[in-house]
């Protein structure tokens, strides 16, 4: 009996004793074939569950109210054959156990979200999942490992054990083809090379004016259409859409039917536009740079990701606009953009505010930490709930135009830390992190606060307020910033925008309003019950607005240009 008992408690310590047959441990055991890979693999293996088979379960997870069901687990050294477990430990969301799962039918599928490892510059060495070509989506991401869904009939109380095997593999990603128009650039960085320790590149879709071919002589200027990864030139089509397209669809956010139609017809309606007689001819450029943690850099100088702000500036601007003859100067290079593009657009203005001469921010991600979506990063102590003596409400971090909540601070966080660990999710949090944050002892972001509870670390936040804090960096700096950023900040949002981002906007434009020697002499414009991605078409509703980005600030950067070319610029060879 001594023996036993002794026994037992080694087997406890060691977490070696066999609990398969134990009742009420209902758990999955994944492993992948010989055919997907000869080597060990690294990565976040995610168990995916649904209740319905409208798609497959890895394409219906998120943080809203329709998500369905994830657990994962880091795995290292995985090899075909292996059998890992996902059991009650495994962490989950929106259910945190599968413990909790209702017994029930469900649909079943499992993912390897595959990492590699990465030596960088810092010493450090991390596993991460680079991207494929796909802008950092881990259930579409070429490479990665996954099993066909299966319906499996599932008791949590029950010891039955159900195996997965993974044997599918996701293909590459087709590379855009170049037109007439649009024409695609890569290049490899060496600056973020050095970084990373390994070959890294960045890209760019460029829209040609008409004529480039036509007027060999012609200078251009250049505007950067800031925003998330762009598999190709977006919104543009010389094709109009066929007349009988089904227009039955219905698009749930704007609450209208046949949008696919409408948005075809928009890019048709830019194609015309844009060759017209009379259209300014500038080059427009969509950037791509996407990186281990997200699909999209923020597009400046990062302890995490590199320095991907000097790399946008100073190797893939000069490229693009020596082989597609940009002006490149400052007064003839402007930049736009909404949510994170918005964000990207006025960093960049400030970051580099002689080699822009004009931003145009819409519906930016926080410019004011004070207002970090719903969190005072530097006076609240935790980010998921308010303070209370009694109560325990939580932040809400998803709202429509008429405030109904879809989705709290903690979900969305908990949705992430399912996806991944150490900021690896390849979600919005977890990138502003990885972008904002020091690095970590282990080479790995520093957490603005605790992914499981939401107590902030004041010491990282310090370091977010310094560095990447947009209104404190030019209160701060406005002496020497503001001469040359006067007439030069664009900001636009909607006052009931779904992140309530509309707040750090009200914060920014109080401190602009007060702004002297010089007086900022740009603009803040709100719209009224406007959700996320208004970007100052006070004309039309958000659902057409999003779609002319690349039309309505040209009047104003026009007018810019005449005011502030210097003399002697090149105003004539791109108007023809």
């Amino acid at each position: 009996m001594k023996n036993s008992v002794a026994l037992f408690f080694i087997c406890l310590f060691l977490f070696q004793c066999d609990t398969s047959s134990d009742s009420g441990k209902a758990r999955f055991k994944i492993s992948f074939t010989k055919q997907m890979a000869d080597q060990s693999q690294d990565g976040r293996l995610l168990l995916l569950i649904s209740n319905n088979d409208k798609a497959e379960p890895r394409n219906q997870i998120n943080d809203g109210l329709n998500t369905q069901m994830v657990f994962g687990v880091d795995v290292e050294g995985m090899k075909a054959g292996d059998e890992i477990a996902i059991d009650e430990k495994a962490f989950g969301f929106p259910i945190s156990s599968i413990s909790e799962i209702p017994k029930g039918n469900y649909f079943v599928q499992a993912l390897l979200n595959r990492y590699e490892t990465f030596k960088l510059k810092t010493g450090h060495t991390v596993k991460l999942p680079p991207d494929q070509g796909e802008g950092q989506q881990w259930n579409n991401k070429p490479g990665n490992f996954y099993s066909q869904p299966v319906s499996v009939s599932f008791d949590p109380s029950a010891s039955d054990v159900t195996e997965i095997v993974m044997d599918q593999k996701i293909p590459p990603v087709k590379e855009p083809a170049d037109t007439k128009y649009i024409k695609h650039i890569k290049i490899q960085s060496q600056k973020l090379t050095e970084f990373w320790g390994r070959p890294m590149f960045l890209g760019a879709h460029v829209l040609l004016p008409e004529g480039f071919e036509e007027h060999p002589e012609a200078r251009y200027p250049i505007m950067i259409f800031h925003g998330h990864f762009p598999d190709d030139f977006g919104g543009f089509s010389e094709k109009a859409p066929d007349p009988n397209m089904d227009t039955t669809d219905f698009n749930a956010r704007f609450g209208i039917y046949g949008y696919r139609k409408f948005q075809e017809q928009e890019a048709y309606n830019f194609y015309r536009q844009w060759i017209s007689k009379n259209f300014p001819r500038f080059l427009i450029v969509e950037i791509q740079h996407a990186n281990p943690y997200y699909d999209d850099s923020y597009a400046v100088n990062s302890a995490n990701l590199g320095p991907y702000g000097d790399a946008i500036m100073y190797e893939l601007l000069p490229e693009i606009e020596k082989k597609f003859r940009g002006i490149g100067q400052g007064w003839a290079r402007f930049t736009y953009g909404g949510s994170t593009g918005g964000w990207e657009a006025l960093a960049a203005q400030m970051f580099y505010p002689d080699e822009f001469n004009g931003c145009f921010a819409a519906c930016p991600d926080p410019i004011d930490f004070r207002a970090y979506c719903l969190v005072d990063l530097y006076k609240d102590k935790n980010a998921y709930w308010y303070e209370s003596d009694f109560k325990k409400l939580p932040k809400p971090s998803h709202r429509n135009y008429l405030g109904q909540i879809q989705s709290t601070m903690e979900e969305s966080n908990h949705f992430e830390l399912a996806l991944g660990t150490k900021s690896r999710s390849g979600q919005q949090w977890d990138i502003w992190e990885a972008v904002y944050s020091p690095q970590g002892e282990d080479g790995y972001p520093k957490r603005i606060f605790n992914k499981e509870t939401g107590e902030i670390d004041p010491e990282v936040a310090k370091y977010w307020k310094e560095n990447y804090d947009l209104r404190y960096i030019l209160e701060r700096d406005w002496a020497t910033l503001g001469p040359k950023l006067k007439g030069k900040i664009h900001i636009y949002c909607g006052d009931m925008d779904n992140y309530y981002l509309n707040n750090a906007v009200y914060l920014m434009e109080d401190f602009l309003k007060k702004t002297k020697n010089p007086f900022y002499g740009g603009e803040v414009d709100y719209g009224d019950r406007a959700e996320h991605c208004w970007n100052g078409d006070q004309e039309n509703p958000n659902y057409v607005s999003r779609l002319r980005y690349n039309t309505m600030y040209l009047p104003k950067i026009l007018k810019r240009i005449e005011e502030s070319a210097p003399k002697g610029a090149d105003l004539k060879s791109w108007r023809y």
